[in-house]
């Protein structure tokens, strides 16, 4: 079975029905798109068949700090875009990431929206969650999955896809990366990357007691239908609110994260894990967020 097939195995998917909203808000920004999808189907991913550009990326050490320096452009093969899904072109970056070298946990951990998550080590963004609302409202309490399918994002076979700006970032399991890192499902996951907390990040394996551990989410789906005046419908996971956090239901906390030794980290280290289901990338932070990975809005 290839990387491509065991990555997609446990994702969930989806489909869609869109609307759009007609004009601007006060500031002048493109407004809210407005859905009313509410089940999930296969997502339809765009093959990565093409080159973005020159990638360039740096990481080096500065005091107690690491700073990761990229433009954003992957070595790796992406989709076509602009395509149906994404109306947006790559465009380099000029970003500038700052994580601790010596990262600590925070007193409770912290939760998203408050931007991107991290970073990879080929300085590509992780940035999981979608700006895509039931009926275009974020206070409605029900925010789209964006690997659910419910709406179309265009994603590439690297679960990736564009920002207004031009961004690529990561929505999902970057496939194209862990192939040019030698990831295998039979050996202890190399590094990703790097949380904006400063924890480091994982795909899927770990050493565990001396052998090559499948680390899993615990979050599950919720049983039933939805309730209240939000979407209809059973939790399918067309939605982030259809899952809910099961302590021990998986090998991994609430952060999509566990102590582990690597190879980078010998002594061992709180690290964060991509899964193949929900979330995916974590949802949350177990230390403090640097700054410098809080989103700009144009």
């Amino acid at each position: 079975m290839t990387l491509l097939e065991n990555v997609k195995l446990g994702l969930l998917a989806v489909a869609i029905v869109v609307g759009a909203a007609a004009s601007s808000d006060a500031q002048g920004r493109p407004p809210m798109r407005q859905h009313t999808a509410t089940e999930t189907e296969p997502l339809q991913l765009v093959k990565a068949s093409k080159n973005a550009g020159r990638s360039k990326v740096s990481i080096s050490k500065k005091g107690t700090k690491r700073v990761i320096r990229s433009n954003g452009i992957p070595s790796h093969k992406v989709g076509r875009f602009p395509n149906s899904g994404n109306p947006h072109r790559i465009e380099a970056q000029n970003y500038q990431f700052t994580v601790p070298l010596s990262p600590k946990k925070a007193a409770r951990s912290v939760q998203g929206h408050l931007g991107t998550f991290g970073v990879a080590v080929n300085g590509v963004p992780f940035d999981p969650g979608a700006a895509e609302f039931w009926r275009g409202n974020p206070r409605s309490g029900w925010q789209y999955e964006a690997l659910g399918g419910a709406v179309p994002l265009g994603l590439d076979a690297n679960y990736a896809h564009v920002q207004p700006t031009g961004a690529y970032h990561y929505h999902g399991l970057p496939v194209g990366l862990m192939q040019k890192l030698g990831w295998s499902r039979h050996a202890e996951s190399p590094l990703i990357g790097y949380a904006a907390d400063g924890f480091p990040i994982y795909a899927i394996t770990a050493t565990v007691k001396g052998r090559v551990t499948h680390m899993t989410s615990s979050y599950r789906l919720k049983s039933g239908n939805r309730t209240g005046n939000g979407p209809s419908g059973r939790h399918d996971g067309a939605f982030v609110q259809d899952y809910m956090y099961v302590s021990g239901a998986g090998s991994l906390d609430a952060c999509n994260g566990a102590f582990v030794k690597t190879t980078d980290y010998p002594r061992g280290t709180y690290a964060y894990f991509l899964t193949d289901t929900f979330p995916v990338i974590p949802r949350c932070h177990k230390g403090t967020p640097d700054s410098s990975f809080q989103k700009r809005r144009p």
